[in-house]
């Protein structure tokens, strides 16, 4: 990609993100995907950690932006190293940016984020079965997201519906999963209204440019509550985190009371994801880059903001933009990734769900998009967007501390990471 690339990380997304300085405009992506306490996900990675340990191979996806990336790579995965071995990718498929494997690890699906899927001026979700022994992708069916630049998928807790967010249009939508993997046409909608946020962020750092597409809807993230009964959206151009009512009956959503909760002005709310405990609700902001806890309410659906800290270090000025959070399989610790700083900050969760500041680790490469850990939680990956590859890092399971093993994969603008055991 020519010099532009340094001013825009994919000029074909209509989504930009503005850096103004001087009188001068950097533009990035900023869309990202949820890490590791996704109820369904959750299951999938205990069911291909528990697969690994009877000798079964575990396969890696990764999503990508094209051109640059090929679709969905392919890879095999060394449990004893973390190394990620190339397979033959699938190709065919645009800007696959969040990827998500079912928890009895038959199937994978993908957004495809465009805005013109079958001549309309919508995304795409596909779904793949993923063949035993080998991990190959087949295509089973695409679908239309029911808007714009779809961003993020999840899974229901049942496994029977799949929870979509589209950046762009700012909807988001219910669809149904079937025995066989079909993806049926949605049985739910939403596309909420509301002002757009501040343009700059309140709780920024002293310094920071960061605005990010405060100019109306943009839905970002999209998970259900660890008991199903209910879904968080967060909506990134207005400042809100909103909380869904979720019949598993129809597969339909309706808005909670109170339906949202606000962050604070232009902080642009990112992903969520909850504590294994299911108390505490945390959230990364982009432009803001703040970490929020929030306690949760199961009983009815409601969040009540406890803490926010800074993701990045009491002397940085300038601009950065968190990405991705991710919590530690056993839930002591959360770690967020800072593009432009290219940090992973690590945080102790304490018995209340706060938070203390550990330290960080430099990526070991240019704008970490997402951050995940393999199935065992002994490796972390860290997806580099701008430098084009991915850094693996092993985990120290006592004190949570990250150390780069030297060794990275070519993966051109990747963008997710999914792990299955076949």
């Amino acid at each position: 990609m020519s010099k532009v690339r340094n001013l825009e990380v994919h000029a074909s997304q209509s989504r930009r993100v503005w850096l103004k300085s001087v009188g001068a405009l950097a533009a990035m992506s900023a869309i990202g995907s949820f890490a590791a306490a996704r109820p369904a996900q959750a299951a999938s990675r205990v069911s291909a950690a528990t697969k690994a340990r009877t000798g079964e191979p575990l396969f890696a996806y990764v999503g990508t932006y094209t051109p640059n990336g090929l679709g969905i790579h392919r890879f095999q995965v060394d449990p004893n190293t973390g190394k990620l071995d190339a397979l033959e990718p699938v190709r065919g498929i645009e800007n696959p940016s969040c990827l998500v494997v079912d928890p009895q690890q038959r199937f994978l699906f993908a957004v495809s984020e465009v805005k013109n899927f079958n001549g309309t001026t919508n995304g795409s979700v596909s779904a793949y079965a993923i063949e035993h022994g080998t991990g190959s992708l087949h295509l089973i069916n695409t679908v239309n997201s029911q808007g714009a630049g779809p961003v993020y998928l999840s899974l229901h807790p049942t496994g029977r519906f799949l929870l979509v967010a589209n950046y762009n249009s700012g909807s988001i939508a219910v669809f149904p999963v079937a025995s066989d993997g079909v993806l049926g046409d949605a049985s739910s909608v939403q596309q909420p209204q509301a002002p757009a946020g501040a343009q700059h962020a309140a709780e920024g750092v002293p310094g920071s440019f960061a605005v990010s597409d405060h100019d109306g809807s943009h839905a970002h993230n999209i998970v259900s509550s660890p008991d199903g009964r209910f879904v968080i959206s967060t909506d990134l151009g207005v400042d809100r985190t909103y909380i869904w009512k979720f019949d598993d009956a129809t597969g339909t959503l309706s808005p909670n009371d109170p339906p949202f909760v606000a962050a604070s002005a232009g902080a642009g709310p990112r992903h969520v994801v909850f504590h294994p405990s299911g108390r505490y609700l945390y959230e990364v902001t982009e432009e803001a880059s703040t970490l929020v806890c929030y306690a949760y309410d199961s009983a009815r659906g409601l969040l009540t903001q406890l803490q926010s800290v800074s993701t990045l270090p009491a002397a940085y000025q300038g601009t950065s933009f968190a990405s991705e959070l991710l919590l530690s399989h056993d839930g002591r610790f959360i770690y967020v990734a800072n593009r432009l700083h290219d940090t992973i900050v690590q945080f102790r969760v304490g018995t209340d769900g706060r938070l203390t500041r550990v330290g960080e680790t430099p990526t070991g490469g240019d704008y970490p998009r997402v951050i995940k850990f393999d199935p065992s939680g002994r490796f972390l990956y860290s997806l580099n967007q701008r430098s084009d590859q991915i850094a693996i890092f092993a985990v120290d399971a006592p004190s949570g501390k990250l150390r780069f093993t030297g060794t990275y994969v070519a993966v051109g603008s990747p963008s997710d990471i999914a792990f299955a055991t076949a």
